[in-house]
């Protein structure tokens, strides 16, 4: 019935009189299945919703501006199609003109046609609607307070420049003052609007940390509903992650230790988020890393890496590595926390490669300090995973550059003979070389490590091994040679049997 009253009006050209109303009901209600759209498109709708929107009716106009809305939601090309029937100018004028039920509607449209691209959304811009909507975050009702927060934050989400248009036209003090409203809806899309300006530059970031948003954000890291907690953590986390001194505005707004118990909280967005956030404050220096630490961060992030799977995973991972990055220390924090099964066991059972690669650059951060920390790793089996892992042929080369620089700064530091050995029958040349030196280094001090080192085959492995004379490989080679007598390295040698013969036969 529907689309007959569609195709007549189409045929007719326009939609009036006491079918105005139940026309433009029908289609707003038709709009939420996806599969009326293509028909309603076909038969011209938007051209038969334009006029309406000026209906004398307001309950006409407002079911129009939401079949608009609904329309352009549903693919940028039905948004774009309404930025070509001029609809935009309409829709800016009646929102400081009419009732709060169309400025609801008519935000709503100005969010569904932003939300698609940045070019959409410069349109939005273009159409003159940032100061009607910013008028409307002073409106008296809450509702329309939040479709206009809402289509803010979807501007200014796609570019740089589009969020400083959001922030001249003066949105930022608004938004925190709707934060600041009791109604947890609105509190929830200011808070969202206000991450999605912060999440591009410092100076944005700076705008939302001037107008005193970070204080009242951290009053409800610990706050009972978990959406709100999701868009706190997340807001939190685009400011702290452009530098040290918003990083630290937002640990001076105490977020530590309430922010650890959210890695614990029974929504997965809330936990993902405040590890996030954690993530880019942990990122900065050592002296943010340790208090962290101090705040009982590394245990709390080890139990979240040990839960979380997939995706969730990764900003977890990310602390970690970060954390040990900067110290010694600081990385016997993670080893003492148990830090590296969890990250064994993501980088042995995640099945996507960037996890893999995240979590072969943690171990790596982890290893590199001095024995005790390879060590550490080596007799958790860390380095025959990543080299298996950086030999598959299926690892993408991101996987296996990672791999490869978490084994060369692991092996380096490994004076733990018994972990290097099964790599020297498996390691390619250019892994070879540093297990090599390891053990010219350590072999000349430990006389059971000599013997040890004949009986496991790594004598035989390294007479086989073909080298330039003069290269730093044939070097090592040689150190560890002078240690034995020279028939024990004859024995050993690939030639030697044959050599043998030849002495037989003469």
């Amino acid at each position: 019935m529907l689309f007959r009253s569609v195709h007549s009006a189409a045929d007719g050209g326009k939609v009036g009189g006491e079918a105005g109303l139940a026309f433009v009901q029908a289609v707003a209600e038709a709009a939420t299945r996806p599969q009326n759209i293509e028909v309603m498109q076909n038969a011209g709708v938007m051209q038969l919703l334009r006029p309406l929107l000026l209906d004398n009716v307001a309950s006409i106009q407002q079911s129009a501006a939401l079949a608009l809305g609904r329309l352009a939601n549903y693919s940028d090309e039905l948004a774009e199609s309404v930025v070509t029937h001029e609809i935009l100018p309409q829709l800016v004028y009646s929102l400081s003109q009419q009732n709060r039920f169309y400025k609801k509607a008519a935000a709503f449209v100005l969010r569904a046609v932003s939300k698609h691209s940045p070019q959409l959304a410069q349109a939005v811009v273009d159409s003159g609607a940032l100061d009607a909507l910013v008028n409307c975050l002073e409106e008296f009702d809450p509702s329309v307070k939040e479709a206009s927060a809402w289509a803010l934050g979807y501007i200014a989400r796609h570019t740089k420049e589009l969020a400083q248009t959001v922030v001249d036209a003066g949105a930022v003090p608004l938004l925190v003052l709707c934060f600041q409203e009791p109604e947890l809806t609105l509190k929830r899309i200011s808070a969202s609007a206000l991450s999605d300006i912060c999440k591009h530059s410092p100076e944005l970031a700076q705008t939302v940390v001037d107008a005193g948003a970070v204080s009242l954000l951290a009053k409800d890291i610990s706050h009972i509903d978990a959406p709100l907690k999701r868009q706190v953590c997340s807001c939190l986390s685009q400011i702290a992650k452009h530098s040290v001194d918003l990083a630290e505005v937002v640990v001076e707004a105490e977020i530590f230790p309430r922010i650890l118990l959210c890695l614990k909280d029974v929504d997965e967005y809330v936990r993902k988020n405040a590890a996030t956030c954690i993530r880019e404050i942990a990122r900065h220096t050592p002296d943010l890393a340790k208090l962290i630490v101090n705040a009982g961060g590394v245990a709390a992030m080890v139990d979240y890496v040990t839960e979380a799977r997939g995706n969730n995973r990764l900003p977890g991972i990310m602390t970690l590595g970060y954390i040990a990055a900067f110290s010694e220390t600081l990385a016997l924090a993670v080893v003492v926390s148990k830090g590296i099964p969890p990250l064994k066991d993501a980088f042995i059972n995640e099945p996507e490669d960037h996890l893999k690669a995240a979590a072969a650059w943690s171990l790596g951060q982890i290893g590199r300090h001095t024995p005790d920390h390879a060590r550490a790793l080596a007799e958790a089996d860390c380095l025959r995973r990543l080299l298996a892992v950086y030999l598959h042929t299926y690892s993408s080369d991101d996987l296996k550059t990672k791999a490869k620089r978490a084994l060369k700064s692991v092996i380096q530091k490994c004076t733990h003979l018994p972990a290097l050995e099964p790599l020297l029958q498996e390691s390619p040349a250019n892994i070879l070389k540093y297990v090599v030196q390891q053990f010219a280094k350590v072999l000349p001090h430990d006389n059971a490590a000599r013997r040890s080192f004949v009986q496991s085959g790594g004598l035989q492995k390294i007479q086989e091994c073909k080298t330039e004379v003069g290269s730093k490989m044939r070097d090592y080679i040689d150190e560890i040679n002078n240690l034995y007598p020279a028939d024990i390295v004859n024995y050993y040698s690939p030639n030697y049997a044959e050599d043998l013969l030849k002495k037989l036969e003469e």
